[in-house]
């Protein structure tokens, strides 16, 4: 067999049915579909079980010398070692907890704002969502020089493209791992080789990127990276990963009795431990598909985690080549990656149009009819004009991750073909 063909075996063998019956939400919603994952995954019971234990058992603070406190503080402990290992982390002392992704990315801008010297050029790109484009912006008033990394035709951010803007004044490179809107996978290994050379840092956006492969800091050799559990399996929490160093020369806000290191300095005030606690159960959940797809005594938790995501991602390969057919078939504009020969470079989240219909008319029949996407500017104004697509309108957006089935793609197509038929 082929590569195309050996990857649709190994999809085609994912145990979709058992998943789906991990998870409460899937089993309770009838015929209704899910397909608007990109604005938050359901949670399997295992998180839901965890949320509950931590509010029952031990909703307390932690610090305190009583064993519910106790257990708090190590329930935090475990949930940094289980998010280091998602990620592969140096040091789950590097994994800092907080209230989402976006807060974290203001607060390092905050504190590179005030780094800036002789390295003043942040390099954005006009493919993210604007929470990496206009916390970075904020920096114009500490001197702060931008240059803009502007997406191709053809969907997806260019290494090349790059390499001219990166130079001796280059402070730092933000860019997302997989824009949350179109659903394109950057290059972002070639995006640390460059700007390193230049002696420049990289920051990434990894929330959409989360639940569709494997992140690795390491083989990525970024210096910030930041994540969402919302899309991840988990309830609302954002955590942020950095080197250790880089962390701790990172300025930043922190009460007086706060030690000035990692990960204590980035996490002011209290966060929501119950979702840590679902944060960890998440990475367990994940660990739990590697074992069981291929059950060994003899690897380790990140091993597991590494088969899982591996299984996920060939899973939604498939997903994705239907809904691309799909689409295709009804004669939507799709936006981005929308060559099969090229379904390697993006995730299954689909931004289209059909002709001249409204997004918002087209959004709603599929809600009567029991699918749920989202139509709208996607948080992403700079791509919404890079489209020539208007603020008001925008485009629509259909999401799937691996507890979606190629039977909801295919009723999704019949539906959307309906719509298409009666509006038209």
């Amino acid at each position: 067999m082929n590569k195309h063909q050996t990857d649709n075996a190994n999809a085609a063998a994912f145990p979709v049915d058992t998943i789906r019956a991990m998870f409460p939400a899937l089993q309770r919603a009838g015929d209704f579909i899910f397909m608007d994952n990109a604005a938050g995954a359901q949670i399997p019971q295992s998180v839901l079980d965890a949320v509950t234990n931590h509010l029952v058992s031990h909703n307390v603070q932690r610090g305190g010398r009583y064993g519910r406190s106790v257990t708090v503080d190590q329930s935090v402990a475990d949930a940094r070692t289980s998010v280091a290992l998602l990620i592969n982390a140096y040091s789950s002392a590097e994994i800092c907890f907080g209230m989402n992704a976006t807060s974290f990315i203001r607060l390092v801008s905050l504190g590179i704002g005030q780094m800036l010297g002789e390295r003043d050029e942040i390099v954005i790109t006009d493919m993210d969502h604007d929470a990496n484009i206009a916390t970075w912006l904020a920096l114009e008033s500490a001197g702060a020089k931008f240059k803009w990394w502007r997406m191709r035709e053809d969907g997806n951010l260019h290494v090349d493209d790059l390499r001219p803007l990166v130079s001796d004044r280059t402070r730092l490179v933000a860019c997302t791992v997989t824009a949350h809107s179109i659903g394109s996978i950057v290059d972002v290994a070639s995006v640390a080789r460059i700007a390193h050379a230049a002696g420049a840092e990289v920051f990434l956006d990894c929330v959409h990127y989360g639940p569709h492969g494997l992140i690795d800091v390491q083989a990525w050799d970024c210096d910030y990276l930041v994540c969402s559990g919302y899309k991840n399996f988990s309830p609302h929490i954002g955590f942020l990963w950095g080197r250790f160093d880089t962390l701790k020369r990172l300025p930043t806000f922190r009460e007086d009795f706060i030690p000035d290191e990692p990960p204590y300095k980035v996490e002011a005030g209290t966060f929501i431990y119950e979702n840590v606690s679902g944060m960890d159960a998440a990475v367990q959940y994940l660990e739990l598909i590697g074992r069981n797809l291929a059950p060994s005594n003899n690897r380790s938790r990140r091993e597991n985690i590494v088969a899982g995501m591996g299984a996920i991602r060939d899973y939604e390969l498939l997903l994705a080549r239907e809904m691309l057919a799909v689409l295709k078939g009804c004669g939507a504009t799709v936006y981005g990656v929308a060559d099969e020969a090229r379904i390697n470079e993006r995730v299954p989240t689909f931004c289209f149009n059909i002709g001249k219909l409204s997004p918002q008319r087209i959004v709603e029949e599929m809600a009567e009819m029991q699918i749920g996407i989202r139509d709208g500017h996607m948080y992403a104004p700079r791509l919404m004009k890079r489209l020539n697509l208007s603020m008001d309108s925008g485009a629509i957006r259909a999401s799937l991750v691996h507890y979606n089935t190629v039977e909801e793609v295919h009723k999704f197509g019949e539906a959307l073909g309906a719509i298409i038929a009666r509006l038209s």
